[in-house]
């Protein structure tokens, strides 16, 4: 099985600086790292080839005009970049346990869905963590999230939790891009992101919902896997109701491929 890491990022090359360095800190390497670039000045290019240069690892970089929050569509030339049968997908202000590329390999399934959760950081310590030169220090990361539960990495409880946290009810479709994995084939079927949500909310658990009508299951990685969420200013939620309104109609539908989705930057 192949892997690529696949993370997305906007004007945080100080924050993609830092995730790009505990990519270089994994007991398990991807095989390619994929750099969805929503619009970002040169500056982040600039770390993109700083980084490239300390890295045998294949780095893509796909970037698009800055014409407002547009992460699924970036996310979808992203992925239209990818040579891999899995992906894992993180955002750019997420610092990786060194483990979780390993451990995402240990719970992947087929015709399975991973999402996992986060451990935010607090202000005061994400600002002096980005102005440090220092190495990661996950004990300081851990000792500086107020959420211990999501920094705790247990992995012999995570088949207990797997099929039992946040996977029925009313979470059945619950995701979180920011620390997510699927099929690169399962993504096709579906045809990738839908690209009629833009702006903040709803992207990654509509794509959960297809996933899941095309027969695939979602398991929650809890106790592995473990994530920090670098702090920062909350995005606009403009559009929230309406991706919400999107997400309610792609659950009450019999349909499970997008039109607006990923096949339009697919080499025919």
């Amino acid at each position: 099985m192949t892997i690529a890491l696949l993370i997305s990022t906007y004007n945080w090359p100080e924050a993609l600086e830092r995730v790009l360095e505990s990519v270089l800190l994994q007991t398990k390497k991807p095989d390619e790292i994929i750099i969805a670039d929503d619009g970002s000045t040169e500056s982040t290019k600039e770390v993109i080839d700083v980084f490239r240069l300390k890295t045998h690892i294949p780095v893509k970089h796909a970037w698009q005009e800055d014409n407002g929050f547009q992460k699924t569509k970036i996310l979808n030339k992203a992925l239209a970049l990818c040579e891999s049968e899995y992906i894992v997908q993180i955002d750019g202000d997420i610092i990786m346990s060194p483990q979780f590329i390993a451990d995402h390999i240990r719970i992947s399934k087929p015709h399975h869905v991973i999402t996992g959760s986060r451990a935010s950081l607090t202000k005061e310590f994400t600002l002096e963590f980005l102005k440090s030169k220092k190495p990661i220090d996950y004990n300081l990361l851990r000792k500086n999230s107020p959420y211990k539960m999501n920094a705790a990495r247990i992995p012999f409880l995570t088949p207990i939790f797997a099929t039992r946290y946040k996977t029925k009810g009313k979470h059945r479709f619950y995701s979180k891009g920011c620390n997510m994995a699927f099929w690169m084939s399962s993504l096709i079927k579906v045809n990738g992101f839908n690209e009629d949500m833009y702006e903040w909310g709803h992207e990654d658990s509509e794509l959960v919902v297809r996933l899941l009508k095309i027969g695939e299951k979602k398991l929650f990685m809890k106790f592995s896997g473990v994530t920090y969420h670098l702090w920062h200013k909350v995005s606009s939620m403009e559009r929230k109701s309406i991706n919400q309104t999107i997400l309610e109609n792609t659950v009450a539908s019999g349909d499970f491929r997008i039109k607006n989705g990923l096949d339009k930057y697919l080499i025919k």
